[in-house]
């Protein structure tokens, strides 16, 4: 961390991802682990965050640690105190001639705790403790096994609505002509799928059963929490909706009918591609589909609250009761393999051909959002439920013209990742592997290898250790003058740390340069004869051990 960086850090003062403990008014090194412990378990429960020892909070002041402290004890002693053992990473580095010692933590959807029991979130700028109530929540996944599967005792064969069976047997045919489901009768095919078991002698819906064939009156009374509201808001009033709707019935039913009204509220937008015209829905088909197949599949039918569904001018809201499970959080969701809450009912969707047995809805979502030119959709996570936005705008028109081209001129597909790097970098100039890395929620490797793929297509280039988008890709999306500024700032930035290193050492290596700058030789050749010919610098001495000094 740079002096600069740390200065925003203090004059910022306490967040909720930063903790500011004194080192000088700790008695000893296990009391100093102590005090880590607690503030790091309460970040990884939350966002991430980092403990700054060396600074005192009241009134923020540096008075610095030891030079000599054993880094890797704190390390061990945090790990050690921990369950799951938690891992921190520490740096130290100087502000005003003091030494401050940072521990970080990142939240990775674990619920941590220490060895004797305590567990703490962030809130604010303290950390309070997680109360049993709230971790019921978090570990309901792993104490109780699959609730859409259980067998509902109340209930029997006359709960099934048969009208709603042969519905779904009509849309399996048109879904997958191959599939035999629809040829059994009605009770084997209810079986089949796991939707009536039998309880002793006697065959009786599961829950699963009961929300895809059920009666709308056997749902009210014997699941009556398992309700979706559509709730729509239109411009002149944002704050009271001028129209609802509950729904107590089937899920497919469900999924048919607000589709259907949110279609009829949803406009379309032309987009002229070469010869053709794109047509961008405000609020796509698909998208809507997947975001409220998830809802249906992922909510806790344990909890009293209803799935929300909150249509506004420029967005839907769907909100979820039950939080994300654990390992998911809002940073890994495109790519954290599928973990259902409900296994039943996500194998009668795959089943039923509504979603893919890989799981892949939220990647579905983010793919068409992001190719339709229009902002990532929008999770949040809470303890006991979780919000999805989708929002209906479109960003950048060119970059969705940009997109179906090259996908239409390489008869290809884009990868969500190589779309994300794109954006990415249309929206931020330059960025280096490792913010390409949280973007894409991805490996190094893996994002490197979409990087290099974008690379061989002519769409970004790599400038010392940061990407771009190549002049052909500034053209399509922004202009020959923003790609030749940011190439001329990119030079400037060498040139500056090239004469600074000169102003200490009278001499410099291409090597050092290239270490320096991140570059490629030929790009330390390229800047050192641009400041050759700007009169800035000389060659010293040609050959194998050259050298380039100040002119």
């Amino acid at each position: 961390m740079t002096a600069e960086e740390f200065k925003k850090v203090l004059h910022n003062g306490e967040t909720d991802t930063v903790e500011f403990k004194s080192w000088v008014n700790a008695r000893n090194q296990k009391e100093i682990i102590s005090l880590a412990v607690d503030e790091l378990i309460a970040f990884a429960n939350c966002k991430g965050g980092t403990v700054y020892f060396g600074v005192e909070d009241r009134p923020v002041e540096v008075t610095g640690c030891d030079r000599d402290y054993d880094g890797q004890r704190i390390l061990e002693g945090i790990y050690d105190k921990t369950r799951p053992s938690l891992f921190a990473e520490i740096e130290d580095f100087e502000y005003e001639g003091k030494v401050v010692i940072a521990i970080s933590v990142k939240s990775d959807g674990k619920t941590y705790t220490t060895t004797d029991g305590r567990c703490l979130k962030r809130l604010g700028k303290n950390s309070k403790p997680l109360y049993p109530d709230e971790l019921s929540n978090v570990y309901s996944s792993i104490q109780t096994p699959d609730f859409s599967g259980r067998i509902i005792n109340e209930s029997t064969l006359d709960d099934v609505n048969k009208l709603e069976v042969y519905c779904l047997k009509e849309k399996l045919r048109v879904r997958d002509s191959k599939s035999t489901l629809p040829d059994l009768d009605d009770n084997d095919f209810l079986r089949d799928l796991q939707l009536v078991k039998y309880d002793g002698n006697v065959e009786r819906l599961t829950v699963a059963g009961l929300l895809f064939v059920g009666k709308e009156t056997s749902i009210q009374r014997l699941l009556p929490q398992a309700e979706v509201i559509y709730l729509h808001y239109s411009s002149d009033n944002l704050e009271e909706y001028d129209a609802r709707l509950d729904l107590k019935i089937p899920l497919i039913s469900v999924i048919d009918k607000l589709t259907e009204r949110v279609q009829a509220n949803s406009k379309i937008e032309n987009i002229q591609v070469g010869v053709f015209r794109l047509e961008v829905e405000e609020f796509p088909e698909r998208v809507f589909q997947e975001a409220l197949l998830n809802a249906v599949s992922h909510r806790d039918y344990q909890s009293n609250a209803a799935i929300y569904v909150k249509q506004y001018p420029d967005r839907i809201v769907i909100e979820n009761p039950g939080g994300f499970l654990d390992g998911i959080t809002e940073n890994n969701i495109i790519t954290h393999p599928s973990v259902p809450r409900n296994k039943l009912i996500a194998e009668t969707l795959q089943n039923l051909k509504y979603v893919q047995r890989t799981g892949q809805g939220v990647d579905i979502i983010f793919k068409d959002m992001v190719s339709m030119g229009k902002p990532y959709p929008r999770y949040r996570d809470f303890n006991d439920a979780v919000s999805l936005t989708i929002f209906s705008t479109i960003d950048n028109k060119k970059f969705v013209k940009f997109i179906t081209e090259i996908q239409d001129k390489n008869s290809k597909i884009m990868s969500l990742a190589e779309m994300m790097i794109l954006r990415d970098l249309m929206d931020n100039r330059k960025e280096q592997l490792s913010a390409l890395t949280e973007v894409v929620q991805k490996s190094l490797d893996e994002t490197k290898k979409s990087c290099n793929e974008l690379i061989n297509s002519g769409l970004i280039e790599i400038v010392g250790k940061e990407y771009m988008l190549t002049a052909k890709a500034y053209e399509a999306l922004k202009s020959d003058v923003e790609y030749t500024r940011d190439k001329t700032i990119q030079y400037i930035k060498a040139k500056n740390m090239i004469l600074e290193y000169l102003q200490s050492d009278n001499k410099i290596t291409s090597a050092k340069i290239q270490e320096m700058c991140g570059f490629t030789k030929q790009q330390a050749r390229i800047v050192t004869d641009k400041m050759r010919n700007e009169g800035v610098l000389q060659i010293c001495k040609h050959g194998n051990k050259s050298y380039y000094c100040k002119l």
